[in-house]
């Protein structure tokens, strides 16, 4: 199947299996795994930061950071569509007693800065203690403009807050700007990075920051589940996508933008965003529900919403662009 739902679906390539196969291993738990240590040290130096952690998922690599910045009774700022907020099960209130002050993402997905400043609470008792910006990047498959992620980390610093960056596609935003990967962690105290979504790994994040912030978020893993044995083995294959396969997210830059086009010609569609590997685009209610058992009697997987949002990645080729065209023309041309 052309699977168009999410970069989440793909799989490890020939090489990735090999690396995973070939990776020396200890227990982690423990310090002991050479591969993670390669790998923890590969990331760090990559982003510029003194020391990273290797974590199961980008979820509890957020909420890991969120829990060191954090004690519970303070507060957190984010954007009402962060991932960090609304997405991941509210793992910050739930388990950390850390309580999110949402804000409304403006349309370039940032948070407005005046917004920003007005939401942090001056030092009395009557309020939770604001203790952190969480910032997201790319959002919605936007890049954060670089001027502004300096003026709202200036401006969280100012008002003594610490700063997160959700980093899941940072890669995406690296390769779209052309920008080093340091350059765009440097602003933040943590950045949880994702290697199982564009870059094609099975499974794995990792949180960078300074040696004392990833001391504190070790601690964190190991109470949320996160402290893996012979996870060298997973350490492997993103060690690999980080050697072989950040390059290649401008191929799925420019195989969206070719599917944005195609979309765009068709009657009655309206595509409201383009950016990086992401498209999204509003479709006449009437054509949703046939319209995705079209597709997938195509050998096409798509999930068509009130605003449907399409992800090209790694395992989505030229032709299978070319198939998922064809397939859209043949419907409207009988519709």
């Amino acid at each position: 199947m052309i699977d168009l739902r999410s970069d989440t679906v793909t799989r490890p390539t020939p090489a990735m299996l090999d690396a995973m196969a070939e990776a020396p291993v200890g227990d982690d738990v423990w310090g002991d795994d050479p591969s993670v240590q390669r790998f923890q040290d590969a990331v760090a130096e990559r982003a510029g930061k003194a020391a990273a952690l290797f974590f199961p998922s980008g979820t509890q690599s957020n909420l890991a950071a969120l829990l060191a910045h954090c004690q519970r009774g303070d507060e957190y700022i984010a954007g009402q569509q962060a991932h960090t907020y609304k997405y991941e099960g509210g793992g910050a209130a739930v388990l950390g007693s850390i309580q999110p002050q949402p804000l409304e993402n403006a349309a370039d997905g940032s948070l407005p800065l005046d917004k920003i400043r007005a939401a942090i609470k001056p030092r009395d008792f009557h309020f939770a203690r604001t203790r952190l910006l969480a910032l997201e990047n790319t959002i919605g498959g936007k890049v954060l403009a670089p001027d502004y992620v300096q003026a709202a980390t200036d401006l969280a610093r100012e008002h003594g807050l610490a700063t997160h960056l959700d980093g899941a596609r940072l890669f995406n935003a690296a390769v779209a700007s052309d920008t080093p990967l340091a350059t765009l962690c440097a602003p933040f105290d943590s950045v949880s990075l994702c290697f199982s979504k564009g870059l094609g790994a099975p499974v794995g994040s990792a949180l960078v920051g300074s040696q004392q912030l990833i001391d504190e978020a070790r601690h964190w893993r190991k109470v949320l589940g996160g402290g893996m044995r012979q996870s060298g083995l997973l350490a492997a294959a993103c060690h690999h996508a980080l050697d072989h396969h950040v390059d290649d997210l401008a191929l799925d830059h420019a195989k969206v933008a070719r599917l944005a086009d195609a979309i765009a010609a068709l009657p009655g569609v309206e595509v409201s965003s383009v950016a990086t590997n992401m498209l999204f685009a509003h479709f006449p209610e009437a054509h949703r529900e046939p319209l995705v058992a079209h597709l997938k009697a195509h050998g096409i997987l798509a999930e068509l919403l009130y605003a449907t949002r399409f992800v090209v990645h790694r395992d989505i080729s030229d032709t299978d662009i070319d198939a998922v065209i064809e397939a859209f023309r043949d419907y409207f041309a009988s519709h």
